[in-house]
């Protein structure tokens, strides 16, 4: 049965949502060389250790092994994509977007499949995105290395061990970044039309991830080429400069951005220095965070004031949801619009693209 699906391959994490099934996958664009591990005590989830083989005519190098996700948050050789990297080119990002696909695929039946050797067939139907700067040009290739059959192993993952998981992806349909955030905001999951101001009006969007920050621009559901824009900048440069201070002031380094983040999304500021106690490091997250912010509200007025057409403004993404208060701060007079589970929106988005296309190839 061919499953449709959504992923958001995010330069901070990827996110996967398969219809029927409302709670998205979630895994750190994150990865590390595997190996023999030690496992004194197996994680609680499947999620906390994923550690596999992965193989695609795609990779320039196969069957290698990598501990992907939160497994290699912790691991000091860890890699997490650049500001040089692009996600339609990038072999990290084909592995953890396939790891991602072969665990939603088998969640849920882990339980009831023999689990050493065995052999799953998964096969998607899958909508995605890229960034407006990089869709152009790259997204018929995005298309190319994401279409066809890939294989993952899962090695010592808890309730996955042998299991051998082969994801066909059927079609791969790609979008903007931020327009199908738009796209799910204005439509119910049957597609028709809920929000007759966002579906019929002109709507600029400021979404801001890990490496890039897109300003597509909507007008009654079609993309203006003229004043859509992308910055080559995103949240990871602020988060980079916050772990070399920290480690300059405190000698306390940060394994990865992902460890951060999560730090100050549970808004956990104190570290532990070693033999001096604590230290509260909220003062370099509100510097850099500030400046981050008062960068997007000054090119949010530079758009708006190219193209005052634009009838509203919606930030949304990871990086909007963790700037919020320094966004709203910095905006003063401003009205910027917000929503819940704002870095969610582009993959619900995506399959509902997904949908679209499967179920009426010629709309949308």
């Amino acid at each position: 049965m061919i499953r449709l699906a959504g992923i958001d391959v995010g330069n901070d994490t990827i996110k996967v949502v398969v219809d029927g099934i409302n709670e998205p996958v979630i895994v750190p664009n994150v990865v590390a060389a595997g190996y023999e591990r030690l496992v004194l005590q197996e994680e609680d989830s499947p999620l906390k250790a994923l550690d596999v083989m992965v193989y695609s005519p795609k990779l320039a190098r196969n069957n290698q092994r990598y501990f992907v996700g939160t497994l290699a948050v912790e691991n000091e050789d860890n890699v997490e994509l650049e500001e040089t990297d692009n996600k339609a080119l990038s072999d990290q990002s084909l592995v953890v977007a396939l790891t991602t696909l072969a665990y939603a695929g088998v969640a849920g039946q882990s339980q009831n499949v023999p689990s050493y050797n065995s052999t799953d067939e998964v096969e998607y139907i899958i909508g995605t995105g890229l960034p407006v700067r990089t869709y152009s040009k790259f997204h018929r290739t995005f298309e190319e290395r994401l279409i066809g059959e890939h294989e993952v192993t899962f090695l010592t993952t808890p309730q996955l061990r042998g299991r051998r998981v082969k994801v066909s992806i059927r079609r791969a349909l790609v979008s903007i970044e931020g327009a199908a955030a738009l796209f799910h905001m204005a439509t119910y999951d049957s597609l028709q039309v809920k929000d007759e101001e966002l579906y019929y009006g002109c709507i600029g969007i400021c979404e801001m991830g890990a490496l890039t920050t897109d300003f597509p621009v909507i007008k009654r559901m079609s993309i203006d080429n003229q004043f859509s824009s992308g910055e080559q900048m995103g949240l990871a440069s602020y988060l980079d400069a916050i772990i070399r201070d920290v480690e300059d002031s405190y000698g306390y380094r940060f394994p990865s951005r992902t460890k951060l983040i999560g730090r100050i999304r549970n808004r956990q500021y104190y570290i532990q220095r070693v033999g001096e106690g604590r230290a509260d490091i909220k003062p370099i997250v509100d510097m850099y965070f500030s400046r981050a912010a008062q960068r997007i509200v000054d090119l949010i007025k530079k758009k708006w004031n190219k193209y005052q057409d634009i009838e509203c403004f919606y930030v949304i993404g990871g990086g909007a949801s963790a700037l919020k208060p320094y966004i709203l701060d910095a905006a003063g007079p401003i009205k910027l619009r917000f929503v819940d589970d704002s870095e969610l929106q582009n993959v619900y988005g995506y399959l509902k693209l997904a949908k679209s296309k499967y179920n009426q190839p010629a709309a949308i």
